[in-house]
């Protein structure tokens, strides 16, 4: 994939959020090695420094990179500083890494973000086992400001991310906890002149708010647990997700990177999206859909929707909300799910009159297999309800 030098540049925060995980040790080149094959193992990117020096128990990486996408996107992280490595079992431990700030800019973007640290890492002797001690793991991960700014102007910050784990004390799980505050963004910098109508028409032009996900990862069984995962805006509201499923194992991971790799190392990149297609199917069929719950809690958005596409068709905004409630049994009614279709349109009832809260969840009474699921999807669609448990509600 190709990205525009400032997408790539607003992009990059993410980027840093997700990759402050595996970092750096005593023999340098081993230690930076050894962080490559986990990175390699756990998802594809790979480091690289200008020069690996030793200090005793301490090493400094000089003007390295992180780069991913076979080298099309690259972030600049200066010098590297690991403090206290120690060998462990033919890997390593890391007391404290802590990065330069980074800076990235073109000659309209820029693109900065600083603060950043991880503490107690440890590096895998081995990537290709299926414990924890195959996996590269940290106890916490900070990045403090992040700004990215468009000819001049901030167009995106975020405050600070804050990322812990906890190993189980049997070894057996990994619990997770991210944290992203004070994510702002000045949407009032669109160009599309229809897009930027309709975020001023829906109070939309800047926006405020964090993201926060919480969740256990059990390897054995592959069951990976996100008890929340919250994107909440003021002015906007709160969705909540939360999912459980199993059979997301470590062979499971390295089998879906290899088969990006592959799809990525193809010149013919028809052919190599039919072959990914197709193995990715396959993955599939390991996994089984536990649960799964989405929420949406509102802050003032739906009011502010109804009247925009209300004011587009020429009405009111309680009169769209009237259509869309006379519509909802009308356009479910094709789909031959009677409980649902009553169930849903008592929901939409309910929080259109009063717009508070809407909940969709999905519980079987025991795990579904995927394949189940496909071939319910494939030959009897209107069976899909039963099969995984669903109920909708509204204003509870």
């Amino acid at each position: 994939m190709h990205y525009s030098t400032k997408a790539r540049l607003l992009l990059a925060g993410a980027a840093l959020s997700l990759v402050t995980g595996p970092a750096f040790a005593l023999d340098g080149n081993d230690v930076v090695a050894k962080i490559n094959n986990a990175m390699s193992s756990q998802g594809g990117a790979k480091l690289s420094a200008e020069a690996v020096s030793v200090d005793g128990s301490d090493v400094m990486l000089k003007n390295a990179k992180l780069s991913a996408d076979a080298g099309e996107f690259t972030i600049p992280l200066g010098n590297i500083k690991l403090d206290d490595v120690a060998e462990n079992n033919g890997g390593y431990t890391v007391e404290t890494v802590t990065f330069d700030n980074v800076q990235m800019k073109d000659e309209k973007a820029n693109f900065s973000a600083s603060d950043i640290s991880i503490s107690g890492l440890v590096i895998p002797a081995n990537p290709n086992g299926d414990t924890l001690d195959a996996v590269m793991l940290y106890d916490e991960a900070h990045v403090g400001k992040v700004v990215a700014t468009v000819e001049g102007k901030q167009a995106f910050s975020i405050d600070d991310v804050n990322m812990t784990s906890e190993v189980a004390d049997d070894n057996a799980s990994v619990g997770f906890d991210v944290k992203v505050n004070g994510i702002k963004a000045d949407l009032s910098m669109i160009e599309d002149p229809a897009a930027k109508d309709s975020l001023q028409q829906l109070n939309l032009t800047n926006v405020d708010g964090k993201i926060s996900m919480v969740g256990n990862w059990e390897l054995g069984s592959g069951t990976i647990a996100v008890e929340e995962y919250a994107l909440d805006f003021a002015n906007v509201g709160k969705l909540d997700m939360a999912f459980s499923l199993s059979g997301y194992t470590l062979d499971f991971v390295r089998s879906a990177n290899e088969t990006a790799k592959a799809m990525e190392a193809n010149a013919n990149k028809e052919e190599a999206q039919q072959a990914a297609n197709l193995a990715m199917l396959g993955l599939l069929q390991r996994l089984t859909f536990n649960s799964a719950q989405i929420r949406f809690d509102d802050a003032g958005i739906t009011k502010r929707a109804l009247d925009y596409a209300g004011k587009q068709q020429g009405t009111s905004g309680e009169q769209m909300a009237q259509m869309l409630k006379a519509m909802t049994p009308m356009v479910l009614s094709q789909y031959n799910i009677p409980e649902l279709q009553n169930m849903l349109s008592a929901a939409v009832n309910t929080y259109l009159d009063k717009p508070e809260n809407l909940t969709f969840t999905a519980q079987p009474e025991k795990g579904v297999p995927f394949p189940m699921i496909m071939g319910a999807a494939m030959g009897a669609p209107n069976t899909l309800p039963t099969v995984l448990g669903v109920k909708v509600k509204a204003n509870d």
